[in-house]
């Protein structure tokens, strides 16, 4: 490894905290580290930005890395990336032109099901709406819905939503559940109800997607389970936006279709100002926070300069393999 000074990029450090989470003095002289707060859509002027640079850093899915991105900065050697799983990393361009992938796995497990369950309470009780009514002088506006007694559909058992079920078992919710591999028995054990696609969506009364994004589950949540879902239902979405059809759930909210949504995560991020979940009474916006937590953090970032470390010295560590 030269012994030149290597430059670092930060990217999307929207709250400019990553300079005090760790001591990334500690790599100098060998590297010069810079933070970028703001996030760069246009392709151009990204790579006009991140071209004099041989370290990316990236907080998760914020920026997308894709081949094309990858052969524009010929100086690129290093990509750290929060996490061990970043789908908006071509691991296959980057390992075609030998730049090391790596991350981290110090995390919070419980920020995204805390969030979740945070998101169900609010826009079943109409918090948004009833908050904005005090900011703007009035009083309440509308009647909230009991999750007791309701039933908890979620789609995708893993960690996250093997989590949400405890949740919604502890706040009296009968709990169903589905994903393509997800058996009677899985489902049992983490307090639901195994069943079929369709019967999922017809019976739930809130929608609760925990899958990875990937070919299967792109598009999953469409017009036809939509269309299956109770008028007085709700779906929640904190896994990736590209799981629900946009077009498909904008219809389905603008007539009233479903009661409304929670949604932690869209197509583009961050959301463009127009969007019409924005201004849609009937959504819950957040902008990708799920795992936006000091824990998540304080663990995140130790490991990045960790891991910046070890390449400079010639031994990567936490490296992402494309599958």
């Amino acid at each position: 490894m030269t012994t030149a000074a290597i430059n670092i990029a930060v990217l999307d450090d929207y709250q400019q905290i990553a300079a005090t989470l760790a001591d990334w003095m500690s790599m100098r002289p060998q590297a010069d580290t810079v933070f970028f707060h703001d996030h760069v859509a246009d392709r151009d002027a990204l790579v006009a930005r991140l071209a004099p640079y041989d370290v990316i850093v990236l907080m998760r899915e914020r920026t997308a890395f894709d081949a094309d991105l990858i052969a524009s900065l010929p100086r690129l050697k290093l990509i750290v990336t929060v996490g061990m799983w970043n789908a908006a990393i071509d691991l296959h361009a980057a390992k075609a032109r030998g730049i090391i992938v790596s991350g981290t796995d110090a995390s919070e497990s419980a920020a995204t099901p805390a969030l979740t369950w945070g998101l169900i309470l609010a826009i079943t009780r109409n918090l948004h709406r009833e908050s904005a009514s005090v900011r703007a002088g009035g009083w309440q506006t509308g009647v909230g819905v009991d999750v007791n007694g309701k039933t908890l559909g979620l789609l995708g058992l893993g960690k996250i939503g093997a989590q949400v079920a405890r949740f919604g078992t502890a706040f009296g919710m009968n709990v169903i559940a589905w994903s393509p591999n997800l058996t009677a028995e899985r489902a049992a054990q983490a307090g639901a109800r195994h069943v079929d696609k369709t019967a999922l969506f017809r019976e739930a009364d809130v929608v609760s997607i925990h899958l990875k994004l990937g070919d299967r589950s792109r598009g999953l949540v469409g017009a036809a389970e939509l269309a299956t879902m109770k008028p007085t239902a709700y779906l929640i979405n904190t896994s990736r936006g590209p799981i629900v059809s946009e077009p498909a759930l904008i219809e389905a909210l603008q007539t009233r279709r479903i009661a409304g949504a929670a949604l932690d995560v869209f197509d583009e991020e961050p959301l463009p100002p127009a969007h019409p979940y924005r201004f849609l009474p009937n959504v819950l916006a957040t902008p990708h926070i799920g795992y936006v937590t000091e824990n998540t953090y304080r663990g995140a970032y130790p490991q990045i300069v960790e891991g910046i470390r070890a390449w400079l010295a010639g031994k990567p560590i936490r490296e992402l393999e494309a599958s």
